[in-house]
């Protein structure tokens, strides 16, 4: 499980430096303006990672239900060369997913004024700027996304539905508590993932809004790399006590002031 987790951490530390530092720049120092081959890199590069951490959770997903309904089993199934043979197609196949759209962006001529009412470099509002028909490139930009969105958030969900009903038939209630922790902080990561994406790529263009997608992007381009370390690291015993002991003292602290 480790092994996914760390691919996982890398992931979103790539996933952030693509876009938090201009983000940050045009917050901070009003550096708002990105060239040309600078703003289609970083849309390739986003749109790998994007692809890449879902079928990386799909991969995790099948990894749980491997480990709780065949644990006898899982040393020999999960072995280290099929650990690595996975980690490379979610990588492979998560920057092989965007070329198509990313060529045929690159086709598209852009007049001006261009304006990105985006806080990065994106499929949709990038197409907007567009002075030409855009209808082919959002047909097979959404086809593309809604593919690998769907396929990957399908297969998490089951074997979610597999994992719990393998978890119900647990006679322990300590089993199955214990058992249903193994999987439950992949399924919150899961969650604050796949919804907000889904929600932006796999749904009519013409519900955008500028705004209000900027505010979804920030959940799963800010919050989500925030919060998977410390959902998986809320797992583990001995940060949960040292966790513990660090609130406890703050408030013995505050009691004796």
């Amino acid at each position: 499980m480790y092994f996914f987790v760390g691919n996982l951490s890398f992931l979103d530390m790539s996933y952030t430096s693509v876009t938090i530092p201009k983000m940050l720049a045009k917050f901070l120092v009003n550096l708002d303006t990105i060239s040309y081959t600078s703003c289609f890199t970083q849309m390739y590069v986003f749109l790998s990672l994007a692809a890449t951490e879902c079928l990386l959770l799909s991969i995790m997903a099948y990894d749980r239900y491997i480990a709780i309904c065949s644990p006898l089993h899982y040393p020999t199934i999960m072995t280290r060369r099929l650990y690595a043979s996975l980690s490379a197609v979610a990588w492979s196949g998560g920057f092989a997913t965007p070329l198509t759209t990313i060529f045929l962006a690159l086709k598209l001529p852009f007049c001006g004024p261009n304006i990105i009412h985006h806080y990065y470099c994106d499929h949709p509002p990038l197409l907007q700027l567009a002075c030409a028909n855009t209808s082919f490139n959002v047909a097979v930009g959404s086809s593309i996304g809604a593919f690998v969105i769907l396929i990957s958030f399908t297969l998490v969900v089951i074997s979610y539905v597999r994992i719990i009903s393998a978890i119900l038939k647990i006679t322990s209630h300590d089993g199955r508590k214990k058992t249903f922790s193994t999987c439950a902080s992949h399924f919150a990561v899961v969650s604050i993932f796949f919804l907000p994406l889904i929600f932006m790529y796999v749904r009519p263009t013409a519900s955008y809004s500028s705004d209000v997608d900027s505010l979804v992007a920030m959940l799963y381009t800010v919050l989500t790399p925030l919060m998977n370390p410390i959902i998986y690291s809320l797992r583990n015993k001995d940060i949960k006590e040292a966790f513990q002991k660090k609130i406890s003292c703050k408030c013995g602290i505050s009691n004796t002031l």
